[in-house]
């Protein structure tokens, strides 16, 4: 791993066992049913609204801050239980967990239980892809890692569409077959009872499935971690505000380290006021009323961007105390790069995919079933066909170029993508938007594979999880927590105009391409001194 492909271009591909192939299915179904767990809130929210009596604020709470918050702070040390546990166990039982909780959502019958719900499906979810990610590149060697990674961005994209399509179809189906309720259930209550039933199975077959040997495909066997829940727990305190401060002294923090953490704390702070003060001139919104407050909606979106910020700031703190090699591996230029690539990409694709059915409704006049079916099964199809094309192409350009033919693959989706955006969403009628949607969403989800493979492609095999964890919170930072966020305002400021609001998100993609130049610029040498950057830390490879 520590060598460039560059350098040494690689041989023909790998030959991947049967059991490979088997744990690849399993993991990558257990991404794509938390994808549809996690989103089929959205296409369910007009029956909640209407049966239970809710608000738009209480559904926003449910689907974006509640989930975010306990999703993206889990994540974390889940992440480290991931690099120090048997991975087939903790996915099984997070697997479990979260389908539980999902189910539970059926007998709701007011806020509270579905905010419950929504808590114990994000927690649970938080483990599904740093353990997925770290058993994937323990079973595949490196010429075959895009293909397993295109895998997993088929089973998002299958379980973001299914989603929509299951969620609307069966919810209709079950109130158009009972109209008489029986059992008190309604057909959104139904559709979380389906939803949440596959996982129970996907539950038992990962729990039994073999563990691979940490490593074992790089040749760098990790040792036995002798204390993971210890260091899990550690995690989690070292990162919770507020807590953390105990977890510093504790550890006996120097001087610098308090005055990085109370001062990156006040910057965070003087930015989300600053934020929310600007968000507020820009888009003026009352105030809303949920769990018996009055919540201004930006105060409660900088609120949740802060915190998690503050999260992030804690984590590296935490890694440079007590875990010296994985903060010289994970805090190198290349690997923050990619994941504030990933992070600005996954913010157009939630403001996307977000606010695409409302736009389809108000421009074409189609009915939530009609969006549903049409527009989550076309996602899913194109979701599917994307990666695809893009893991083999992933695989061939790294043979030839190594590390950079991943970057350049990414470079050219991202970089020509707002070109179709703004074709996409100009269009005149719905089958034209339809036809035009499928180019770009092909483009859209050709990045996957390649930034994916080679982000874990640049850290040891034992901090994978933690990798994935940190990925994870600056992604649902940035994308669900930023993206729907930005198309609102934006649509909002424009009376309503979805199609120009939508297209709007696309300003972030400078930014991108800026950071993926430098990465292709340095991508080399970050991979070939993993090691050495590992050994100054003292990690004994």
């Amino acid at each position: 791993m520590a060598t460039s492909a560059a350098d040494e271009p690689l041989k023909a591909p790998a030959k991947v066992s049967r059991s490979g192939w088997y744990a690849l299915a399993l993991v990558s179904s257990a991404q794509g049913l938390s994808l549809l767990d996690r989103q089929i809130l959205s296409i369910l929210a007009p029956n909640i609204r209407a049966d239970l009596h809710i608000g738009d604020a209480e559904l926003g709470l449910l689907y974006g801050t509640v989930f975010s918050l306990f999703y993206a702070l889990f994540s974390l040390p889940l992440g480290r239980l991931v690099d120090g546990w048997i991975r087939t166990r903790l996915l099984a039982i997070c697997i479990f967990a979260w389908s539980i909780f999902a189910g539970l959502a059926a007998f709701a019958g007011g806020f509270a239980l579905l905010a419950i719900s929504r808590l114990g499906v994000g927690v649970g979810e938080a483990a599904a892809q740093p353990a997925a990610n770290s058993i994937i590149f323990d079973t595949f060697p490196r010429s075959r890692r895009g293909t397993a990674m295109a895998a997993l961005g088929i089973a998002t994209a299958l379980g973001l569409g299914l989603s929509m399509a299951l969620g609307g179809v069966v919810a209709q189906w079950w109130d158009t077959s009972f109209p008489h309720r029986p059992g008190g259930f309604s057909g959104w209550q139904f559709a979380f009872l389906v939803a949440a039933l596959p996982g129970l199975l996907l539950a038992w077959l990962t729990y039994r499935l073999r563990e691979p040997v940490r490593g074992g495909v790089d040749g760098i066997v990790s040792p036995e971690d002798p204390h993971p829940f210890k260091a899990s727990g550690a995690v989690l305190a070292s990162v919770t505000p507020g807590i953390n401060w105990v977890s510093l002294w504790s550890r006996k923090a120097s001087g610098r380290q308090w005055a990085i953490n109370l001062i990156g704390l006040a910057a965070i702070v003087l930015f989300c006021w600053i934020m929310t003060g600007v968000a507020q001139r820009f888009s003026p919104r009352p105030p809303t009323e949920a769990l018996g407050l009055s919540i201004d909606p930006h105060v409660m979106q900088w609120f949740v961007v802060g915190f998690g910020a503050f999260v992030i700031l804690n984590m590296f703190q935490s890694l440079k105390l007590t875990d010296r090699p994985a903060y010289n591996v994970v805090f190198s230029p290349s690997v923050i790069l990619l994941m504030v690539v990933a992070g600005f990409q996954t913010s157009i694709n939630y403001g996307v995919m977000g606010f695409t059915p409302s736009f389809l409704n108000r421009e074409f006049g189609l009915s939530p079933a009609q969006t549903g079916l049409q527009f989550g099964l076309l996602a899913a199809v194109l979701g599917m066909i994307g990666p695809i094309v893009a893991g083999p192409l992933s695989d061939w350009l790294t043979a030839r170029m190594g590390g950079k033919g991943r970057v350049w693959l990414t470079l050219f989706s991202l970089g020509i993508s707002p070109f179709f955006g703004i074709w996409t969403y100009s269009a005149p009628d719905a089958t034209s938007f339809y036809l035009r949607f499928t180019g770009y969403s092909l483009i859209l989800t050709l990045w996957l594979p390649p930034l994916y493979s080679l982000l874990y492609d640049l850290v040891l095999p034992r901090m994978r999880g933690i990798t994935s964890s940190i990925f994870i919170i600056i992604t649902t930072l940035l994308g669900l927590g930023m993206g729907p966020y930005f198309v609102g305002i934006v649509s909002d400021r424009l009376h309503g105009d979805l199609g120009q609001a939508i297209i709007s998100i696309n300003v972030v993609v400078p930014a991108i391409v800026v950071c993926l130049l430098i990465v292709l610029w340095r991508v080399n040498r970050d991979e070939t001194t993993v090691l050495e950057r590992a050994r100054s830390g003292g990690e004994q490879v």
